[in-house]
C-alpha cells in the first residue's frame, strides 16, 4: 500500500497523473504475462492492474470478460497469477502490482493466506470488484497488517 500512496504523492508534487495500466493473466498465454508486466513497466506504467481470471466476471466489460475466458482455458488460477508476479519481481519489476477480481475466489482460497501469499509474491494491493466498502473492513484491515 505504501508504494501506491508515494506514486499518487510523487505525482501530485510533478502536477502530472500517473499511468496506471490492466493486463489479465494468463492472457493471451500464460508466458506472455511476464514480459507484459516488463514491458509496460518499460513503457511508464507508474502502477499496474492484474486481473486475476474468473469465471463469472460480470462487473467488466465484453473485452476483459474475452480475456478472463482465454485465461481459463489457459489453467490460470489465483496460484498462477501470483507466480508471475513473483517471477516478474525477480526480473526486475518494481512498480506497484494491484491484484484485479473478484471475491469468491480469495475466499475458496482463505482470505488469509490468499492476502499473505499475495504479499509475499510482492503485490501491493487489491481490488475486489464485488465487495461492496462497507463489507470489506475486514478484508481491508487485513491488507493493511500484511506486509
Amino acid at each position: 500500500m505504501e508504494g501506491l500512496i508515494k506514486i499518487f504523492e510523487a505525482k501530485k508534487a510533478e502536477g502530472v497523473p500517473a499511468l496506471v495500466t490492466f493486463v489479465t493473466a494468463g492472457y493471451p498465454a500464460q508466458n506472455d504475462t511476464v514480459p507484459i508486466l516488463l514491458g509496460m513497466q518499460a513503457g511508464g506504467a507508474d502502477i499496474i492492474e492484474v486481473g486475476m481470471p474468473f469465471s463469472d466476471p460480470i462487473a467488466d466489460g465484453p473485452a476483459i470478460q474475452e480475456t478472463n475466458t482465454v485465461a481459463l482455458q489457459n489453467n490460470v488460477e489465483y496460484t498462477t497469477v501470483l507466480g508471475f508476479i513473483k517471477e516478474a519481481r525477480n526480473k526486475g519489476l518494481t512498480v506497484p502490482v494491484i491484484l484485479m477480481g473478484y471475491y469468491n475466489p480469495l475466499l475458496a482460497y482463505g482470505e488469509d493466506k490468499a492476502i499473505h501469499d499475495a504479499a509475499e509474491a510482492g503485490a501491493n494491493g487489491f481490488i475486489m470488484v464485488d465487495l461492496p466498502p462497507e463489507e470489506a473492513i475486514t478484508f481491508r484491515e487485513k491488507c493493511r497488517r500484511a506486509k
